[in-house]
């Protein structure tokens, strides 16, 4: 079960769209369209989980006709006026829109995708240059806010892309967002993605180690995040983070194993326009440390293992 929390949507008209990709991600993002009067085709590689969300959301009916699930994306997006997609990585982003069996070849002209995965800016460039080419709209609109996020449908949304492709879907993903915005020309929502990475490493290393610190030196780290986080070090990783780190908590979401995939795309970005990172640079071999240790899919917050 999806345990998807109930939303107040935002008024849109209801609609025929798919979505590509039922992982922890796109299983809550697929039901809160459904819960928005959207009729919904999905498609995912293991065909039980695209059965098994039917099966869950088929109270969740739709004026646009029934759910369905489909066996491959190509026959998942025939019809629909907007796909949504949510997958692993660049190759699995290939995989389910190129090719004979591909999105791309099923959609309808004119029809809209809006691409959900953390992938880099080149295969977003990439796709939306095939997708004009098929007289198809491209999207890259990576989200931030993880599963919690996804459940509760208030994802934040960074996209690009053309602005009349953006202002057609944002009114349907908002059944999932609580912000959805265009913030240049394709490639540049992967872009703003990375930029939340960078951010969300350093943040974590340093509230690690101030954890780790106090608990040294005898303090009740439970107490003293009560007080500075009422000051300048609040942040949302202290807030939400802060005390499961202390309690030696580290099942809340977003994995190791996903974060370094993102911060590889970050350093290889940084690779070819310069950047200096190195802060990120060290807290990804940190990770792989965490890695090391067992905890592939242990939250991000487990950086503060290392530490002890």
């Amino acid at each position: 079960m999806s345990n998807i929390n109930a939303k107040t949507y935002e008024s849109s008209t209801p609609t025929t769209v798919a979505f590509l990709g039922l992982g922890v991600m796109g299983y809550p993002m697929a039901g809160h369209l459904a819960s928005a009067g959207h009729q919904v085709s999905v498609y995912n590689r293991t065909a039980t989980k695209s059965q098994a969300w039917c099966a869950e959301f088929a109270s969740a009916k739709s004026s646009q006709g029934e759910h369905r699930h489909a066996a491959t994306p190509r026959e998942a997006v025939q019809g629909v006026d907007i796909v949504f997609c949510c997958v692993g990585n660049d190759e699995d982003l290939r995989s389910v829109t190129m090719g004979p069996d591909g999105a791309f070849s099923g959609m309808k002209p004119g029809a809209i995708f809006v691409d959900h995965t953390t992938a880099s800016a080149s295969i977003a460039r990439e796709l939306s240059a095939a997708a004009t080419q098929a007289g198809l709209h491209f999207v890259d609109a990576p989200v931030s806010g993880g599963q919690a996020g996804a459940q509760n449908g208030l994802l934040t949304v960074m996209c690009g892309g053309d602005s009349a492709a953006f202002d057609a879907a944002k009114p349907v993903g908002m059944a999932f967002s609580r912000a959805f915005t265009l913030l240049g020309e394709s490639g540049a929502g992967q872009l703003a993605k990375m930029v939340n990475q960078i951010c969300i490493a350093g943040l974590v290393q340093g509230l690690s180690e101030a954890v780790a610190f106090g608990q040294r030196a005898g303090l009740d780290m439970n107490q003293v995040l009560d007080v500075i986080g009422k000051g300048a070090a609040q942040s949302w990783q202290l807030d939400n983070r802060g005390k499961t780190m202390v309690a030696d908590k580290f099942d809340f979401g977003f994995a190791v194993d996903w974060m370094r995939k993102d911060l590889g795309l970050v350093l290889d970005e940084a690779k070819r326009n310069g950047a200096r990172l190195p802060v990120t640079a060290l807290v990804d071999q940190f990770y792989a440390d965490v890695q090391q240790m067992g905890g592939k899919r242990w939250d991000t917050s487990s950086l503060i293992k290392r530490l002890k």
